[in-house]
Parts: C-alpha cells; structure tokens; sequence
C-alpha cells in the first residue's frame, strides 16, 4: 500500500463530514430542520425505497441523511467539486447503495454520466445558487428529463423575494448578528473551513483543484421561490410549490 493509499485509509471522513455540517450551520441554524422536511417529502410522494440522484451532492450530506432515514433507497451523488467528493467517496466507500459521478452541471451532456436514464427523485441543497438563472432553467429542463413521471424534484436554497426589502433587510441584520457572535465563539466559515482541507495531506492537492475550478465564490443568482415554481412547471413539471421556508431560506418541490 502506497503512502497516499495509507493516508487516505486513516483518514477519519466523519470528522470531516462533522466539520463540514457545522460549517454550514454557521450560515443555516435550521440547516437539518429543511433535510428532515426533505427527506418526509421523499417518502411521501414516492416511498421509502427511491433511486435518488443527489444533484450537487457536495460531501454526501443529503444522502446521509437518505439512508439514515429511508436505508433501502439508493443515491448517485454528482458534483464536479474533487474535494468535496474524495470527502464523499471516503465516506461512503463500501456502502452499494452509493455512487458518485463526476460531472459539471452547466454543461449540457452532464446527465449522460450517470448510471440511469430515470431517477423516482431529484434533490438538492444550498447549491443551485452557484448557477445564475439562465443556466439554472436550462438544469431544470434536464432535471425534468431525469424524474419519472410521478417522481419528485426539490431544491433547498437561498431564494429571495426582491418585493419585501424591508422584510429582508430585517432578517439579514438579525441573522448577520447572530453569524457574528457564533464566530466569536468559535464557530468556522467557508474561508476557515477550506483553509483547514487545504492543510490536510490528503484534502491538500483535491482542495487545491477545487479553487482552480471555481475561484473563491462563484456569484450566481438566488430568485424567489415563486420563479423557481413557475420555471420548474414550464420545464415539464406538473406541480411545484414550496413545502418549507424559513425567513431567508425555502424548499420547494416539484412533481412530474
């Protein structure tokens, strides 16, 4: 076994996947609250043993709690991030219920990677704002493509309703200041969590080709939950609404 293999081997991935979600909640308290709605919704629709592709998957957090909950269903995670996924490929190596694909969401072919033409749901979380709104209508197209008729689609995000400014306005100052005083009791953002992989010798050189891929921030668009509904019918979805939301944060889902 090579150096690499060996530390690849001792590299305790719950850790990370911990560090990660409590990273994340730094920015969304309520952060688990919107995957216990989404997974409820899953098997609400189409029952507690669906082929899943976790869109965007990240380090596997939707599928995580998939399983946790729902543990005969099967997930093909796609992200393009390699950090993040060597995070999810650790994670859950062994388990054949998961796959993992490498693909690029704004690219037009990217569904061909996948192991299957049709999928009962289609998730996922605080990712599609990358996308600014052309490209995320013409994702949503092939998201359509993917979901079988009856199947679902839902997508947890920052959505933001440009028509309520003071509403909003009030909403970011509150949740500003309470970011504020979590990192002074310690708490890790995006900046701090990734300078962290980067140091890690096997996150180091999967983090370096990450940031060569996206740069430090990629400036997408965040449209309201009323936009996503409509374009997600217009794209061949019968039905769409929002089934959460928080002040700043909605879930809405769609079925075909």
């Amino acid at each position: 076994m090579t150096d690499a293999q060996t530390a690849t081997t001792s590299t305790d991935w719950a850790a990370w996947q911990r560090s990660w979600d409590r990273q994340q909640e730094w920015y969304m308290p309520d952060r688990e609250e919107r995957l216990r709605v989404m997974i409820d919704m899953v098997e609400a629709v189409v029952g507690p043993e669906p082929r899943v592709l976790d869109l965007a998957c990240g380090t596997g957090t939707v599928t995580a709690r998939l399983l946790a909950r729902l543990p005969g269903a099967t997930s093909t995670g796609v992200d393009l991030d390699p950090a993040l996924l060597a995070i999810a490929e650790g994670t859950f190596e062994g388990d054949d219920r998961v796959a993992f694909v490498t693909a690029d969401l704004k690219d037009p072919d990217w569904a061909t990677a996948l192991p299957y033409d049709s999928y009962d749901a289609v998730l996922t979380a605080t990712a599609l704002h990358w996308l600014h709104s052309e490209p995320l209508a013409a994702l949503y197209g092939s998201v359509a493509e993917l979901v079988r008729d009856g199947g679902v689609f839902m997508n947890a995000d920052h959505m933001i309703d440009d028509t309520t400014p003071r509403i909003n306005a009030a909403e970011r100052a509150l949740r500003l200041a309470r970011m504020d005083q979590a990192k002074a009791d310690g708490a890790l953002d995006w900046a701090q969590w990734w300078q962290l992989a980067g140091r890690d010798p096997v996150l180091a050189a999967p983090t370096a080709r990450r940031f060569e891929i996206y740069g430090e921030h990629a400036d997408g668009d965040t449209p309201s939950a009323a936009w996503h509904a409509r374009v997600l019918r217009e794209k061949g979805f019968g039905e769409a609404r929002a089934v959460w939301c928080s002040p700043s944060d909605t879930l809405v889902l769609a079925v075909k």
